[in-house]
């Protein structure tokens, strides 16, 4: 019987204290208290102004134009089939690096 008081006794303080130890849910204790220089009005014109300068396009996500060759195809493939039977241009698997 005195083992059950005990215990008891025991569950109760634990119950209890977790009242105590209570705060506020947020996590409002570790929040920075500071005190700002500027009117609210400002922000938010600085923040239009932010807002309307900025592109919603992705940095490097523009290509460059095509290039327009003055040369036809079968000249320039004309030119490359004799470079390689020159020895001028290497070719093939084997090709030296």
């Amino acid at each position: 019987m005195n083992s059950k008081a005990i215990l008891a006794v025991a569950a109760f303080a634990a119950i209890a204290s977790t009242g105590v130890r209570a705060d506020e849910a947020d996590g409002s204790q570790y929040g920075i208290q500071f005190q700002g220089s500027r009117t609210r009005a400002e922000v938010m014109a600085e923040a239009a102004t932010v807002a309307s300068t900025r592109s919603t396009e992705p940095a490097g996500s523009r290509v460059a134009a095509p290039v327009k060759s003055t040369v036809d195809a079968k000249v320039l493939r004309a030119e490359a089939a004799e470079a390689v039977r020159l020895g001028q241009i290497p070719h093939g698997e084997a090709a030296p690096i």
